[in-house]
């Protein structure tokens, strides 16, 4: 067992071939070249947790592959290579830095998850893995599970090229780390950790980052993903390119149907009802302003945002199931119209399931339906169940019903019979029906008109 395999996973030593020292205020970069051997320590031991976007194969991969084949001597400038942070480094002997990622959140590689799954790629290739093995990976998440698999290979490879006989993985690759400019002084140093966010956002906005990707690095979103059920929170995009079929954006805009009640801080504006359907952007704005209010969050001083108000937890809580609601609508609303005495099948949006090449499923649980249809038609339903909430004297928002799906079921075709006439009077036009204030407004009402029954009757 070589030195290296003795290291904590998390720990890792790099040799520069040329590098320098630049300080300014808190932060210290180490700029210069390293070989492709010697970043096969940064393969074994840094994540992407850091970066706020996952890397997948693509035209950009294939690129950089492309590059390094072909103009290797050329490709340390042809990149901008790999940018790293670690909290903890040291200095040793010949131009190697050993460096420790304590808190993979901001440490680890910020930018440059391209270049460095490509590199990857290539040494799997150049250590002898099947063509038809690489070629089934797709992400950073499958490419660490065969980087992992395939350890034997690899560490032959360094050998061979600790020997002198690793020609292939000679080229050089520009690295960037950062570090504390003076790790004992406590005020620098969290100065340093808290600007590594900021510094891997401006990054990464070279590259038009997603403003959902930079909430969810900045933790806002941390908390609705615990709320949110784990059959669904576990298929959606937290981060760009991690291979999530349902947006970020499609929860957050549920979940301001509960927010919509609580009297929020001052400076932060609500969504108007049909953003959720048309402007989900606007209300993915709202909620980071929401979530990033001194009132609601702490800024820790790593740069992230921790959720403090029980009062935005408890809304929070109560939007977790409104995915799972929005997919009962969804499955339910063609029987409750044709119940309601309408023809569903006959509204000129409307696709049958046997019609279709592509099966259509629910939007977030993906569950098989018989219809395809556009959420213009459901989303003010969806609102409507806000009729069923209540925010209390302590601005605590609750459900007014024991279980909103048994409501949901039992009294949707009598919603729907209210609720067709606004359908009627758009000729079936989703988009107008979704854009119209009106259209929320007499779903919430004959949601509550069945909530005053169900009172009635008890």
């Amino acid at each position: 067992m070589d030195k290296d395999d003795k290291m904590n996973p998390n720990e890792l030593i790099i040799r520069f071939e040329t590098v320098d020292r630049q300080t300014e205020g808190p932060v210290t970069r180490l700029v210069g070249f390293v070989r492709a051997r010697n970043l096969l320590p940064l393969m074994d031991a840094a994540t992407l947790e850091a970066n706020p976007r996952t890397a997948k194969v693509g035209q950009i991969t294939s690129d950089i592959r492309e590059s390094i084949e072909t103009t290797p001597d050329l490709f340390p400038f042809k990149t901008k290579g790999i940018l790293v942070a670690s909290a903890n480094c040291k200095e040793l002997e010949r131009r190697r830095y050993h460096m420790t990622f304590e808190n993979p959140a901001i440490e680890g590689i910020l930018d440059g998850g391209h270049n460095t799954l490509a590199i990857g790629l290539h040494i799997l290739s150049v250590a002898g893995v099947e063509p038809r093995e690489i070629k089934r990976l797709k992400t950073w998440p499958e490419f660490k599970e065969a980087w992992d698999a395939n350890q034997d290979k690899v560490k032959a490879l360094k050998a061979a090229a600790a020997s002198g006989e690793g020609g292939p993985l000679d080229f050089l690759v520009p690295v960037e780390v950062l570090i504390p400019s003076d790790p004992d002084d406590d005020l620098r140093f969290e100065a340093f950790t808290s600007s590594l966010f900021e510094i891997c956002a401006a990054r990464n906005n070279n590259r038009q980052l997603a403003d959902e990707a930079k909430a969810n690095k900045k933790g806002l979103y941390d908390h609705l993903r615990v709320t949110v059920p784990e059959e669904i929170a576990k298929r959606v995009e937290w981060k760009s390119n991690d291979g999530g079929d349902v947006k970020i954006r499609d929860i957050v805009a549920l979940s301001w149907i509960p927010l919509n009640l609580m009297d929020l801080p001052d400076g932060v504006s609500k969504p108007r009802v049909v953003d959720m359907y048309s402007q989900k952007g606007k209300c993915s704005a709202a909620f980071d302003a929401l979530m990033e209010h001194p009132e609601v969050s702490k800024q820790t001083g790593d740069g992230t945002f921790e959720l403090h108000s029980q009062k935005i937890g408890k809304a929070l809580a109560v939007a977790g199931i409104m995915p799972l609601l929005y997919d009962l609508i969804y499955r339910e609303f063609p029987g409750a119209y044709n119940e309601s005495g309408g023809r569903f099948g006959r509204l000129s949006s409307v696709k049958m399931a046997n019609d279709m090449k592509t099966k259509p499923v629910t939007a977030f649980s993906k569950t098989p339906v018989q219809y395809s249809y556009p959420d213009g038609f459901i989303m003010p339903l969806v609102y409507g169940l806000s009729a069923l909430m209540e925010a209390n004297d302590d601005g605590i928002v609750n459900w007014k019903v024991e279980d909103p799906a048994k409501f949901v079921k039992d009294s949707l075709t009598n919603v729907v019979r209210r609720y067709r006439a606004i359908i009627e009077a758009f000729s079936g036009d989703p988009t107008k029906i979704g854009k119209n204030e009106g259209a929320y407004t007499i779903a919430k009402d004959a949601f509550e008109t069945e909530l005053l029954k169900l009172g009635a009757a008890v």
